[in-house]
């Protein structure tokens, strides 16, 4: 028999998805896998609802139906401090999972290098290697997460072709400040290299802190290509809906590379999401204050159980330190507390290229009652866990 693909060898499967089946198996309040249990926004449901009875069951425009795209724009433009074109600057993808991989195809090739920041999000690494790139990691240093200015140009010393920036970052909910983001420009201007940008948790940013775009910085249009998706502003990860924002000759590569990989995003769900897209900003501050009032919830929680963590500036995750429990994996600790607690959480190590074993992550994309429900089963959890 012929050989598999050797860039897949040192795969495994999604460490987050296999811990929501492993929270299903033992009935766990699964606090592992980013997704709300509470619905969308009542209005975006009503026109999904009508849109099942018009005529939006066969294919869009590949690059995403005319209607989407202007909206996005409109609402983008608004935001980024620039005009963007809703015909030349749009990619309409399946997922910001997509657009991330599609954005990787379009600017690498094989052999090139791609900076990452370390911890971050398992897709990254392994777009990467998929591409036939090499990953050159760079550590976020915890408890801040904040990196270390000549280690990060000693990774652009190697020349890379991209660096990856997920801000608001998953899993550390980190807010790169405007300085480090102008530190990350300047390096990028100095070694003639794309940022392609993972912004997914853009309105889910807790005061003080504040969401700047790459792409808006002085001279960083050109080189940013910026990816994000509707899952977690609206609640709708399972229409998967994401896109990429780029100049016009980069959406031209962009447009052919999803056009091969996926066709197109659905176009029913396009239609649906029209009316998010819409809102006013009365509904990404709603959106602030219920993940304040979330994270705020969560946190206290956690003091009073006494266990130490992270305090997220944005995105909706906590890293819990795990160290007292004196597991030598914390994949195993997981699994334990799954089982012997009732809680889902991801190894911390499944983030990290750094050998890290002390942390495992929490998001609080609940219900309160749900939140609460996961707090009362971790009050016990000196109790219910098994020793090493």
């Amino acid at each position: 028999m012929p050989q598999l693909s050797n860039r897949t060898a040192t795969f495994t499967d999604s460490v987050i998805r296999r811990m929501t089946r492993i929270s299903n198996k033992y009935g766990a309040v699964n606090l592992s896998q980013g997704f709300p249990d509470f619905e969308p926004p009542r209005e975006i449901l009503d026109r999904l609802a009508e849109v099942t009875r018009e005529d939006f069951h066969q294919y869009s425009i590949t690059w995403g139906a005319q209607n989407f795209r202007e909206a996005l724009a409109e609402k983008q433009s608004r935001l980024m401090g620039r005009s963007i074109d809703p015909n030349s600057e749009i990619v309409v993808t399946c997922g910001s999972t997509e657009a991330m991989m599609a954005a990787m195809m379009s600017v690498t090739n094989p052999g090139d290098k791609v900076v990452v920041f370390s911890p971050f999000y398992e897709n990254y690494g392994a777009d990467t290697i998929l591409s036939g790139a090499e990953p050159i990691y760079v550590p976020l240093n915890p408890p801040e997460f904040s990196f270390d200015a000549d280690v990060l140009e000693a990774a652009f010393k190697q020349h890379p072709k991209a660096l990856i920036l997920c801000n608001p970052s998953n899993p550390c909910g980190k807010v790169f400040t405007r300085e480090e983001l102008l530190i990350i420009a300047d390096l990028a201007k100095k070694y003639d290299t794309f940022v392609i940008t993972d912004e997914v948790y853009e309105h889910i940013v807790y005061a003080p802190y504040e969401h700047v775009y790459f792409a808006s910085l002085p001279d960083m249009w050109e080189r940013t290509i910026s990816c994000s998706s509707l899952s977690k502003t609206y609640s709708i990860t399972g229409w998967r809906l994401g896109y990429v924002i780029a100049p016009p000759h980069i959406i031209d590569t962009v447009k052919k590379v999803h056009d091969f990989l996926t066709v197109g995003a659905a176009a029913p769900l396009q239609e649906a999401a029209v009316t998010g897209l819409r809102f006013g900003d009365d509904y990404y501050k709603w959106l602030q204050d219920k993940y304040t009032e979330k994270r705020d919830l969560f946190l206290r929680g956690l003091d009073s159980i006494g266990i130490r963590h992270t305090v997220p500036q944005g995105a909706y995750y906590i890293l819990l330190d795990i160290s007292e429990f004196g597991y030598a994996s914390d994949l195993d600790f997981c699994e334990k507390l799954a089982e012997y607690v009732g809680v889902g959480a991801v190894p911390g190590s499944s983030f990290f290229k750094e050998p890290e074993n002390r942390y495992i992550r929490f998001h609080y994309a609940k219900k309160n009652e749900t939140l609460e429900n996961a707090l009362d089963r971790l009050g016990d959890i000196r109790k219910k866990m098994p020793k090493p």
